[in-house]
Formats: C-alpha cells, sequence, structure tokens
C-alpha cells in the first residue's frame, strides 16, 4: 500500500518531479492516469473549486473536459458517452448540492444499464458533522440507483478505488456507480504510487452451456416464425456481428428495442424497430430474447403482444431477468454475444436449412405501413412530424447517431426513423425522463469525436430530435457543445404544447388544463449559447433549412413548428401508435385473475 504524506500539492512541482523521475504525484493526479489507462479520454463536468487538482491533472492529461450547466445533466452526458463508445463515461460533480440534482440522470444511467462513473467531491473530512451545514451519508440517496457507492477513506487507495468502481461499472449488468472522494485527498502528495501503467483485468464473460446452445438451436430449427428481440444489453455485450450473421444466414427478423436498434440495420426486411413492428410480433412461434427485458414497453412478454403458444429462448447476464412474467422454455444466463454466436455454430454445424423469407412479419405489418404512407404529405397546412421525420431520414448518413426526447414526437419519429448502424440510437427509455436527451447528444458528440481521433475516420454525426416540453429542461447545455466545439443537429417539434398531455386531456374534458406553452422561439435559445439557429413553419421551407443546420460547422438548434393538432389522430388510430401503453390492462387482466374489489 502506498504511503502519504498530509502536505499539500502544488500540481507544478509535482509535473516537474515526475520529469526527473520523482514518484511522488497529486491524488488528482492519480485518478487522472488511471482514468487514461483505462481507456477513457472525455470527462464531463460541473465545474468548481472541489475538482480543482483533479482537473489540472486531467487537463494536462489531455482529457477532452466538457463543461456542464446541471448535475443530471453532466450525468447524463457521460451516460450519452459511454453509449457510443462502449466505454464507461465520467462524471464530476460535488456531494452536499450536487448529489441531489443528480438523481435524475443517475436513475436514467440505471434504468438503461449505463456504465457512468460518477466521481463526487466531498467536503473536507474536518469538516463533517462540527462545521458543515450537511452532515448526512450522501450516498445513502443513490444507493438504491447505483450499482456500486463507496467513499474512499485512504489517499493511498486511489487507484484501487477507481480501478474497482470501474469493474462494478462494466461487469456483468453494466450500471452507474459512485465513487466520493475527500476533497483534500485530490491535492494530496501520494508517495511509492504503484506503477500506474500496470495491465488492467479485464472481467470473463460467461458463456452458455452446450445444452443450452442446443435446445436454442433446436427451437429455432423446427420454428416457422421465429423471431429475435435485440435490446440494449445485446449492444453493451457486443452481440451486433452475431445477430447480424444468424439473421441472414436463417432469415430470422430481429427487432430492435433501446440500444439493440441498429444491430442489424433497419432494412424493413430482416431489420426492424420494436416500437414500428411490435404489432406483428404476436405472429411468431419462437422468440429470443437477446439481453432485453420484459417490460411494459415490451408487453410484458404476454398475451395479447405475444401468442400464448409461443416458445421463448431467454439470454440475459443476470438471471433474476429469466422468466419474469412468462415461463421460458430455454433460459439462459450468459454473455449475449458468446450466446448468439454459440448458436449460430450450432446450425451450421447441423447443417440448418435458411428460413423462408420472413414475409409474413411484412404482411402482417402491411395495414400499419399503407396508412402511415398516407399522413402528412403535401405542401400546404401545417408542418406534420411525420414531414420532419421523412425529412430527416433523406438527409441522415447510415452511420448517423440518433437522440430522441420527447413523448408525441417520438411516437410519430419511431414510424419513420430507420436505425443503420450500431450504437446508433439513444433515447430517455425505459425511465422517460423528459429533457435527458439533450445531454445525452452532448456526451454522444463527445464520444463519436474521441472514437474518430482513435480510428483516424470521420466523428459520426449527431441527430437530436426532441419536443418543446423537452428541450425545456437542459438547454443551458447547449452551452456546454459550442465550448467544446461539438458538432450536434438539433430539431424540436415545437407544437407548443405538451403534445400527449393535451391531446389526452382533450380526449376526457374536451380542453386543455396546464398543458400549453404557447408562442415560444426556440431559435432564439440557440443564438443566445452560440449555436446556429433558425426557425421553420412553412412544410416547403424544411428541407433546406435542415441542409443549412446539417452544413453548419457549429451546433444547430432548429425551431420547427408543427401542427398542434396531429395528437388527434395518434389518439384515435392505432395505425399510428408506436408506443403501446393499453398493455399494462390488457396483459395483467389476460394472466392475472385475482380482482380486488
Amino acid at each position: 500500500m502506498a504511503r502519504q504524506t498530509k502536505k499539500k500539492a502544488d500540481p507544478d512541482s509535482f509535473w516537474k518531479n515526475e520529469e526527473r523521475g520523482s514518484n511522488e504525484i497529486s491524488g488528482g493526479m492519480v485518478i487522472s492516469r488511471t482514468l487514461k489507462r483505462l481507456g477513457i479520454g472525455s470527462v464531463f463536468s460541473l465545474a468548481g473549486a472541489s475538482h480543482t487538482y483533479l482537473l489540472d491533472a486531467m487537463g494536462k492529461d489531455e482529457f477532452a473536459i466538457i463543461s456542464n450547466r446541471h448535475e443530471t445533466a453532466t450525468v447524463a452526458a457521460a451516460d450519452g458517452y459511454a453509449r457510443v463508445t462502449g466505454k464507461p463515461g465520467v462524471a464530476l460533480i460535488i456531494s452536499d448540492q450536487g448529489m441531489p440534482n443528480a438523481v435524475g440522470g443517475i436513475l436514467t444511467a440505471h434504468e438503461a444499464c449505463s456504465p457512468v462513473i460518477i466521481i463526487v467531491a466531498r467536503l473536507p473530512t474536518n469538516w463533517i458533522q462540527p462545521q458543515s451545514e450537511v452532515d448526512h451519508d450522501a450516498l445513502s440517496l443513490v444507493r438504491p440507483i447505483t450499482k456500486w457507492s463507496r467513499t474512499i477513506h485512504e489517499a493511498g487507495r486511489l487507484r484501487e478505488y477507481v480501478e474497482t468502481a470501474y469493474r462494478q461499472a462494466t461487469t456483468g449488468r453494466p450500471g452507474p456507480v459512485v465513487l466520493q472522494v475527500p476533497q483534500e485527498f485530490l491535492a494530496q502528495t501520494i508517495q511509492n504510487v504503484e506503477e500506474l501503467d500496470a495491465p488492467v483485468t479485464n472481467a470473463i464473460r460467461p458463456g452458455p452451456t452446450p445444452d443450452a446452445v442446443a435446445a436454442a438451436a433446436d427451437l429455432l430449427a423446427k420454428a416457422k416464425r421465429p423471431m429475435v428481440v435485440a435490446g440494449s444489453g445485446a449492444m453493451w455485450a457486443g452481440a451486433g456481428p452475431a445477430l447480424r450473421e444468424l439473421s441472414a444466414s436463417w432469415n430470422i427478423p430481429v427487432l430492435g428495442n433501446a440500444g439493440g436498434r441498429g444491430l442489424v440495420p433497419e432494412d424493413d426486411n430482416l431489420g426492424w424497430s420494436w416500437p414500428l413492428a411490435q404489432a406483428a410480433a404476436k405472429e411468431a412461434d419462437v422468440v429470443m430474447w437477446v439481453g432485453s427485458r420484459m417490460t411494459q414497453r415490451m408487453g410484458y412478454g404476454m398475451a395479447p403482444r405475444f401468442s400464448a403458444e409461443a416458445k421463448f429462448i431467454q439470454i440475459d447476464i443476470t438471471g433474476e431477468e429469466i422468466g419474469r412474467n412468462r415461463a421460458v422454455e430455454v433460459p439462459i444466463v450468459a454473455d449475449g454475444a458468446h450466446t448468439v454466436a454459440a448458436i449460430v455454430d450450432e446450425l451450421k454445424s447441423r447443417k440448418t436449412k435458411s428460413k423462408p423469407a420472413p414475409k409474413w412479419l411484412k404482411d402482417a405489418l402491411g395495414e400499419r405501413l399503407s396508412f402511415i404512407e398516407t399522413v402528412g404529405l403535401g405542401d400546404d397546412g401545417p408542418i406534420h412530424p411525420y414531414r420532419l421525420a421523412r425529412e430527416l431520414m433523406a438527409r441522415m448518413p447510415a452511420n448517423a447517431i440518433y437522440v430522441g426526447d420527447g413523448a408525441d414526437v417520438q411516437n410519430w419519429m419511431h414510424a419513420i426513423l430507420r436505425i443503420k448502424s450500431e450504437r446508433g440510437f439513444l433515447d430517455h427509455y425505459p425511465l422517460g425522463s423528459m429533457g435527458i436527451g439533450t445531454p445525452l447528444a452532448l456526451g454522444a458528440a463527445t464520444g463519436a469525436r474521441e472514437v474518430a481521433q482513435e480510428s483516424g475516420e470521420a466523428p459520426r454525426p449527431v441527430f437530436l430530435v426532441t419536443g418543446d416540453g423537452a428541450f425545456g429542461f437542459y438547454p443551458s447545455e447547449f452551452n456546454g457543445a459550442v465550448l467544446g466545439g461539438l458538432k450536434i443537429t438539433t430539431l424540436i417539434s415545437n407544437d407548443g404544447a405538451w403534445g400527449t398531455e393535451k391531446h389526452g386531456q382533450l380526449q376526457v374534458m374536451s380542453r386543455p388544463v396546464n398543458t400549453l406553452f404557447g408562442d415560444v422561439h426556440y431559435d432564439l435559445i440557440g443564438k443566445a449559447f452560440g449555436c446556429y439557429a433558425e426557425r421553420v413553419t412553412e412544410p416547403k421551407e424544411l428541407g433546406a433549412v435542415m441542409d443549412r443546420a446539417i452544413a453548419a460547422k457549429e451546433t444547430a438548434v432548429i425551431d420547427v413548428v408543427t401542427d398542434p393538432d396531429a395528437g388527434k389522430l395518434r389518439k384515435e388510430d392505432p395505425r399510428v401508435q408506436t408506443i403501446a401503453f393499453s398493455d399494462l390492462v390488457a396483459s395483467r387482466n389476460s394472466q392475472y385473475k385475482a380482482e380486488v374489489v
């Protein structure tokens, strides 16, 4: 264990000493070097004096330090970085005021299974209780929504704790971790530090048993209408190549949800988005779940969303998810990539014949797809959200990263949007925390830039589509985008209301209450932060405005004034509903007969 002294550090002298071969560095340097060795090149920080020594070290270690304006946004930006790069995102906040503010971002990452390391600077230890106004255990706020949360109690163990936080965040089902550091440790002189370039021990991902692989292959081989549901767990596992081979070799359609979208390119043949194609799920006779939980959005895996007679294969890294809500014929607790690859090898070894092209799925969606094509056309009247979606799809390259936020606008976008590449879709699912898309996009653009620097390729373009209600939560994060030199093309669907709530109220009581915003010019907010900004009200002008936004060098904010009455159709016609809530009642009523009187 490293020895420590109590003297404070002069950061410049540390670097000079190191150049002379000294192994005496600051605690902030230990954390910075450890994160760098773990492959992380960007951090997100709500700046403050508490992190001075750490930020100084990170600046000298050439981290990209992205500025944030709210703690939830700081964590959410780290979350977006993680989803795009596959590395843990790092967020720097303070304890007393910062931890409560960060809860929304931490819970979003927790529900989305995103590996985020939140480094929290705590007041000096000798301030606790005798002087501090806040003397409660701050970690108690976040223990239920993190995988692991600890306070470091010895400066000499900084490296050990950071490495442990990394393993906790990335091993098994990923998730956020909190590491609280007493402020004085960042300035502390650390002597006889262990080698900071020691090799990293990577966790071994568990593989499936041969019997489970054989059973899964049996079901898939005999199925007439097999289907795969791929979730974020498949993305974190890196199951994309194996899923693409399985799908292409045996004509098995893959429905992607959340982070699982784009693992098989959405071509309306073998690759589909779950929101659009879920109406056909009841036709499948065998369903293989890969890293996807049977939650409400998925109809709980029960009828009526799925056939009660369908056979299920469920692959998940954590055993407690297996068989939730429904019995599973082939349960597999293992890594998704290893398991799908093993199933592919098993089917090959049996010389299993390919299935017919999955015409059954497209036939089941025929009426829905045909009707969608008739909605939102023409240049007369206000801009329909489908027009916004179609204009975007005409311009969004195959490697683009799409970030979705809001409620009403995303329901419309799901019908038109097609994701073509891995790690190309981010949204606020499953928590549904409005506004989180803006910092997710900030993190996604940072991650895309870092990946591009490592590969020598151009950064993947980032598009944020959000509602006017959602945009109002964290618009100041565009300041960080501009300061950080990031490029995000932002499209705001401005219907002047909380659209979903407004149309729900109109159905019940024929008038809206507390759901209208009025005529707000969101492009002016973008201009205030130095973004390229325009407002568009006419359908025929929308394409040209998008072209200018995409061509702009800086982050763009486009205020698209959309039809305030469009949501009426979405409430009335199930053919345009891509986020279904009726399963909450229908599934439960069909499966659980107990009545409450």
